[in-house]
């Protein structure tokens, strides 16, 4: 697997264009458990192309987006760098580059998975005020998954050979309880998108698992690809659902 900060440079107008973004509801939670607020400083690590970090911002607060790959970063930078209340950092979630005790809230959009957890959960505690929180959010298949879904992911499991290991690492609650220290609290929310075929096309190029065009799967892939929107489309376009999970809490000092 190439490296985590390297994975998704090819793949960013996909990226900027057919990921999920994250339900009202999921950002109302930041506010009324996390100190989501204005005037409150987020700190949203792995922040990619900025999907969270622009929800983070229409609350009013002051919102760093901590970035390693160029090519996402500056996706997120032509996007968002007009907001006042946006800064935006090349820098790791082990190695931020912020300033000690700056921080009130820490997220992590779709990209925990990546993370080194004792290293990230050591800079976590050094950037996060007394009294901050910690939120990691996912949006994943629901518990019982459409017959779409289904098919779906068998297509991935056919073609895709890093799809099992990538979708088995994200969402892992012993590494999150770790990361945190201890207590967590988890949310969850409905979520969805809805595609035609092209913009189905551009949410499975968007993943980091997909084999890309001149790979030996990739017209095998766009192959089941069709014929999957086919089987299931209705006027066009097809229901691709999610259920948007929340992880957050206090990460526990030691000691304390």
């Amino acid at each position: 697997m190439s490296r985590p900060t390297e994975r998704f440079s090819s793949r960013v107008e996909n990226y900027v264009r057919h990921r999920p973004s994250y339900p009202s509801a999921a950002i109302d939670l930041l506010k009324t458990r996390c100190g989501l607020s204005p005037g409150a400083v987020v700190a949203d690590i792995g922040s990619g192309t900025g999907i969270l970090t622009e929800l983070l911002l229409g609350s009013g607060a002051q919102v760093i987006g901590v970035e390693p790959n160029d090519a996402m970063r500056a996706a997120a930078e032509a996007h968002l760098s007009a907001q006042a209340r946006f800064r935006s950092v090349k820098g790791a979630a082990e190695a931020t580059t912020l300033a000690p005790a700056s921080v009130d809230l820490l997220v992590a959009g779709q990209a925990f998975h990546w993370f080194d957890v004792e290293r990230a959960r050591g800079e976590t505690l050094r950037l996060l005020r007394s009294a901050g929180f910690a939120a990691l959010l996912w949006n994943e298949s629901p518990p019982e998954p459409t017959a779409f879904l289904a098919d779906y992911e068998a297509l991935l499991l056919r073609h895709a050979a890093e799809y099992a290991q990538v979708a088995a690492s994200r969402a892992d609650e012993p590494s999150m309880r770790r990361f945190f220290g201890g207590a967590m609290e988890l949310a969850t929310f409905p979520n969805q998108q809805t595609f035609d075929f092209e913009g189905l096309t551009g949410r499975l190029m968007s993943s980091s698992y997909a084999p890309e065009p001149g790979h030996p799967q990739h017209e095998p892939m766009m192959a089941g690809l069709r014929e999957l929107f086919r089987r299931h489309q209705h006027g066009g376009r097809v229901v691709f659902p999610y259920l948007t999970l929340v992880y957050f809490g206090q990460p526990h000092r030691p000691g304390h």
